[in-house]
């Protein structure tokens, strides 16, 4: 997707400022392979471990409040995600009536990425829940092992 999106990205540049000839296509194109790499990468590639978080409060309390911390929010983001599949499901099924500009692709099947998105953090953040609820404590945070994930 990222080879995809650079190749269309290049071809816009070189076709709006060296040919003066803008496409649309490629601008849309970018669009949709970014859409699609970030909602995807962070459904089925990005590892707990590597998520994003500020956690200076997290990092300095006992395992014992870490783990209630973390309970607190998994069932937050489970309850909120699954509460709001009905209605994501309801718009991305409406938006089938509506195609893009240019590459003519409908939009259930663009959005349709969203809802694979969000059964995958539910059920990525339920068996985070069901470890934490078993007594499974967190890891600490540790600083010196952060890595840029390869």
């Amino acid at each position: 997707m990222l080879a995809a999106m650079f190749v269309a990205f290049i071809v816009q540049i070189v076709f709006r400022y060296v040919l003066n000839f803008p496409m649309g296509w490629s601008s849309e194109l970018s669009i949709i392979t970014w859409l699609w790499g970030v909602l995807f990468g962070a459904a089925f590639v990005v590892k707990e471990s590597e998520e994003i978080r500020f956690d200076l409060i997290y990092a300095s309390v006992r395992p014992r409040t870490r783990r209630v911390m973390g309970i607190i929010t998994g069932v937050a983001i489970v309850v909120l995600y699954a509460a709001s599949l009905p209605a994501t499901y309801d718009y991305v099924s409406f938006m089938k009536v509506q195609k893009t500009a240019y590459l003519k692709i409908r939009f259930d099947w663009l959005f349709s990425i969203y809802l694979l998105f969000a059964v995958a953090i539910i059920a990525r953040y339920g068996w985070i829940l069901w470890h934490l609820l078993r007594g499974k404590d967190p890891e600490p945070p540790d600083s010196t092992t952060v890595s840029s994930g390869l």
